[in-house]
């Protein structure tokens, strides 16, 4: 499955900032690990290893839980410790080594807004669960050609395009270029 947040032979810094942060919030929220698995559909085995940093999680079920903490998915996956919006950090890797999504911020918004890098590999895809009502993406293709395969109907777009749509659908990104296709993601609450 595509949505899910690990690392290769590294570890991915969100996943220590994960451990580091659901500890926390869970804590302020005054949840058991029953508790927030009880809220947020999400199993008390899955709460435990994902504080231990020990397991791999979609970003749909982070999503779950930042809501089920009062928090935003932002603060869930952020170094604790930074002082500033710019988050810089590896959140999604492909089957391809140029696969790879960036969280590079995040400012408030309405509820959220955040700034993707996203890289794939020739033949990767991405498929994602579709977000809350309200939310929203601007995707604009730097190399390549990107096929953003929406509920609603495909839209292609080539280098140096760019497509408006909601993400309250079940969405999905193709790299239909023989290499590497690059492109940036607003996502807006």
């Amino acid at each position: 499955m595509g949505t899910i947040v690990h690392s290769s032979s590294e570890r991915s810094d969100v996943l220590a900032f994960v451990a580091q942060n659901l500890r926390r919030l869970r804590q302020r929220a005054g949840l058991s690990q029953v508790a927030l698995a009880q809220a947020s559909g999400i199993s008390r085995r899955m709460i435990v290893n994902l504080e231990g940093g020990a397991t791999n999680i979609s970003l749909s079920s982070l999503d779950r839980l930042a809501e089920a903490l009062g928090a935003t998915f932002v603060e869930l996956v952020s170094d604790p410790e930074a002082h500033s919006r710019r988050i810089d950090a590896v959140t999604w890797r492909g089957a391809g080594p140029e696969s790879e999504a960036v969280l590079l911020g995040s400012v408030p918004a309405r509820s959220d807004a955040q700034l993707w890098a996203w890289s794939l590999a020739p033949g990767d895809r991405y498929a994602a669960e579709p977000d809350p009502e309200g939310w929203h993406e601007m995707t604009v293709v730097t190399e390549g050609r990107l096929l953003i395969d929406l509920a609603e109907g495909p839209v292609t777009v080539e280098a140096g395009g760019y497509a408006i749509y909601s993400t309250a659908q079940e969405y999905g990104y193709v790299n239909l270029h023989d290499g590497v296709t690059r492109f940036i993601r607003n996502v807006v609450a």
